[in-house]
């Protein structure tokens, strides 16, 4: 065999080799998962819906458990919705993501909200299982959303459309629990 043949041999199998383990499939310690183990792109589509189902269930999709309504003491509701929560029902209920850049896009701009408390009542006291006895206490909204809408078309003809009257109006619902009665909550209990 030939010096040339040896080395040529050598080299393509050098080649083989390297080829095949590049990347993390073939220098992982541990178990082998074998083809679970290569990573499989995700759309970011699909994190940032996750991330806004958990935001919404965290902050505005619970019904808190407050303490008894003081006799002679304030029985409304003392939290209007925030800014985010009204913009995230909005996007919700109209979403503007998207879009297909220089063909077609939508914008808002100079965003206004105003909240208007429609309604605030509790009702009678009753049993919840698993809680014991609670008031729910109902305080309604109605959010006016004031924008300037911003529509880009760049084909077939360029064009700019904008829109500085719009409006939106979504309505929130605030719900929470009071206490009613001797309030125990298991703090001093005596075991």
């Amino acid at each position: 065999m030939s010096k040339r043949t040896v080395l040529a041999a050598l080299s393509t199998l050098i080649a083989a080799v390297s080829l095949s383990s590049t990347g993390c499939i073939a220098l992982t310690a541990g178990p082998d998962l074998g083809p679970l183990a290569i990573p499989v792109p995700v759309s970011p589509y699909f994190q940032k819906r996750a991330e806004d189902n958990f935001w919404n269930h965290e902050r505005y999709e619970r019904a808190p458990i407050l303490g008894p309504i003081i006799p002679g003491g304030p029985a409304i509701a003392l939290d209007p919705p925030s800014d985010d929560e009204v913009i995230r029902a909005w996007e919700k209920a109209n979403p503007i993501q998207g879009g297909l850049p220089f063909l077609y896009e939508r914008q808002r701009n100079n965003i206004r909200i105003v909240k208007d408390r429609i309604a605030d009542y509790i009702d009678p006291p009753r049993v919840v299982p698993l809680i014991g006895p609670v008031q729910l206490h109902h305080a309604h909204y109605k959010c006016t959303i004031y924008y300037t809408e911003i529509t880009r078309v760049g084909w077939p003809v360029p064009h700019t459309l904008v829109d500085e009257d719009s409006q939106e109006v979504i309505y929130i619902d605030h719900n929470h629990f009071h206490m009613v009665g001797p309030v125990n909550t298991g703090a001093g209990a005596n075991f």
